[in-house]
């Protein structure tokens, strides 16, 4: 007899059941049950049962190659008669570098020029995270604006910079700043500054004997500023009187240093670029290569920072616009008070993979002979043969930039995102 079967699961106690019921044709039905026993949920699994066993041969595997290689390079180093160590960082340099943060001599040590070259590399890296930022938010905010016009050239600027490389436009940009501006001698003058294919010179302060004292006591204010808000965080302390506190802290971070300024006639002088010969002396500079170098990056990482905030702002559902505007917000309060406050905490990890990028790709400045970390590695590399020990110590300060940047990062957006779940 043909017929349908139906198979159905129930369970009693230990037990399961199997029933397994067929309908004929003739409305006949048979039954038939299955005893079968419980099988008991298994245990969870021991620490450490997840590594599995290919992984924990691969592991072993890429480890293996590493001991080889670095068997096999000290192996060919003694035999060229090469030793290896990192005895050279305290023998004399003997070259000179041509923007320096710190007091640094030809005489000084193989340490401390590679440290003006971090240095160096931290400024740069620093005021290029600046601009890109600037520049990144402000055609991230153009880009979903309501000028079709600002959109259309926000997208020109956006996917121009994307699909060029940084090394082409920063040998462009290089070009177009020592052939377009004008000689030392024929340097434009914008008031006490002036602006050659060399460098643009600019006046500076300079704090005589006892500075440190001004700047220690900002750096009180600032410290006891930090200590009162981490106190009311702690006790839960209620906000109403922030903006008071906020007014006495910023005055109190201006005249505090100016008062122990005059008590302790700390002396302050204007120190003003004036041309001698063929160069410029006294005052400040930012050679032609450290500024070509911050346009590059920050044009380059502004365009993918301006996609990066594009993608946050389209990600905001359009009744957080329509809630605000209901509101009586304006335009610029909405974005300013209800959409960038949520947009910072989605477009942050994104965001802080450009910045590490950033870090990294500072090492360009060598094409255009800016004494970066990377430039004077190369030198020393040269001079001392030591290309193992240079490598190591490079990769390793390289490492830790965006290592620390990258735990600050994360810091800042789980403090974010635990806010934004209260």
């Amino acid at each position: 007899m043909a017929g349908s079967w139906r198979v159905a699961m129930v369970e009693a106690g230990e037990m399961r059941f199997t029933i397994r019921k067929c309908t004929c044709i003739q409305d006949a039905s048979v039954t038939q049950v299955y005893m079968l026993p419980m099988i008991p949920p298994s245990a969870p699994p021991p620490i450490g049962t997840h590594l599995r066993t290919a992984d924990i041969a691969v592991a072993g595997l890429v480890l293996g190659i590493v001991v080889l290689a670095m068997w096999n390079i000290l192996a060919n180093m003694s035999a060229a008669g090469i030793s290896p160590g990192f005895d050279f960082l305290w023998q004399e340099a003997g070259f000179d570098v041509s923007e320096a943060l710190i007091p640094y001599q030809p005489s000084d040590s193989y340490a401390r020029v590679i440290l003006a070259g971090l240095l160096n590399t931290v400024f740069l890296a620093s005021i290029c995270l600046v601009v890109s930022t600037l520049v990144g938010v402000a055609f991230g905010l153009i880009s979903v604006g309501p000028s079709p016009v600002g959109r259309a050239v926000a997208m020109a600027y956006v996917e121009l910079f994307r699909n060029l490389p940084k090394l082409l436009v920063l040998l462009v940009l290089y070009v177009v700043a020592v052939n377009g501006l004008p000689h030392v001698r024929q340097a434009i003058s914008l008031g006490p500054i002036y602006l050659s294919n060399r460098s643009v010179a600019f006046p500076v302060i300079i704090f005589g004997e006892g500075a440190w004292i001004p700047f220690a006591a900002a750096l009180a204010v600032v410290a006891i500023a930090a200590c009162r808000k981490y106190l009311r965080r702690r006790s839960a302390e209620a906000h109403d009187n922030s903006r008071t506190e906020r007014v006495i802290i910023a005055a109190a971070l201006v005249l505090l240093p100016v008062l122990t300024m005059l008590i302790f006639g700390v002396r302050i002088d204007v120190s003003v670029p004036e041309l001698k010969g063929f160069d410029f002396s006294g005052g400040g500079r930012l050679s032609t290569q450290f500024l070509v170098i911050v346009m590059t990056l920050g044009l380059y990482h502004g365009a993918q920072i301006a996609e990066v905030v594009r993608g946050g702002l389209k990600a905001i559902p359009v009744g957080q616009t329509e809630a605000a505007a209901a509101l009586g917000l304006k335009r610029r309060q909405t974005v300013r008070f209800v959409i960038l406050p949520q947009v910072l905490r989605l477009i942050l990890p994104p965001m802080n993979n450009q910045y590490v990028n950033l870090i990294k790709n500072t090492s360009i400045a060598i094409a255009v002979g800016y004494s970066d970390l990377m430039s004077v590695s190369g030198t020393i590399i040269n001079q001392t043969f030591k290309p193992l020990e240079m490598m190591l110590i490079t990769m390793g300060l390289y490492l830790g930039l965006c290592a620390c940047l990258t735990t600050l990062t994360n810091r800042y957006h789980a403090r974010l995102t635990k806010r934004e779940g209260r």
